[in-house]
């Protein structure tokens, strides 16, 4: 599934999030163990996300891999072990069988986790519930999903409700919506002017 500007958030159906709670709460060791940063841990994360999106398709450019070596364990460590968390839960059948774009997976990483890794520990969207389904929806939001069972509604109610961090996001969008829709009415406004104008002119 490609997302473009134009998709609407969660329109299209998804798993069953008890299915995706429970993976998470399944999370291997392996992906659970230190990010390799420098010559500390062991965890090649650039390399499990490569895994990933070849399973959906197609293997990423280096360059967009860049962001998975992590430079120092102080900035980096959390997010790069959320990461390897969220590689585990997109490598679920589910999503594997819909060959997600490339570009809309790196965009999960690169911005829905950066945010939840500033504020949260990582491993708490394994071992906390509330937490684990924050991420779950958090994914499918940011993918276009919502999970089965519930409406468009339902699903954006829930997700402001048990995430802080997605709740800014929703703010965001839809203050940029009425931003768009308000200039998109001073144009008409102004072309119905100037149509005016003109009218009279000629007469």
């Amino acid at each position: 599934m490609m997302m473009t500007e134009t998709t609407q958030p969660m329109q299209t159906p998804g798993p069953l999030l008890e299915s995706l709670t429970h993976r998470l709460s399944d999370t291997p060791v392996e992906f659970l163990g230190e990010p390799r940063i420098g010559e500390s841990g062991a965890v090649h994360v650039a390399a499990l996300v490569n895994d990933l999106l070849f399973r959906h398709g197609k293997r990423a450019p280096a360059q967009s891999l860049a962001q998975f070596m992590g430079a120092t364990a102080k900035a980096d460590r959390n997010r790069l072990a959320l990461a390897m968390i969220a590689v585990w839960l997109l490598a679920d059948s589910w999503f594997v069988a819909r060959s997600i774009a490339q570009a809309d997976l790196l965009l999960v990483f690169s911005d829905a986790l950066v945010e939840l890794a500033a504020t949260t520990p990582a491993h708490k969207f394994v071992n906390d519930p509330d937490r684990r389904e924050e991420l779950a929806r958090i994914v499918l939001s940011r993918l276009g999903f919502r999970p089965e069972g519930e409406t468009v509604a339902q699903a954006t109610d829930r997700l402001s409700s048990i995430s802080g961090t997605e709740r800014r996001h929703l703010l965001q969008a839809s203050r940029a919506a009425e931003e768009r829709a308000r200039e998109i009415r001073a144009a008409l406004v102004k072309r119905a002017a100037e149509e005016s104008a003109d009218k009279w002119s000629r007469e």
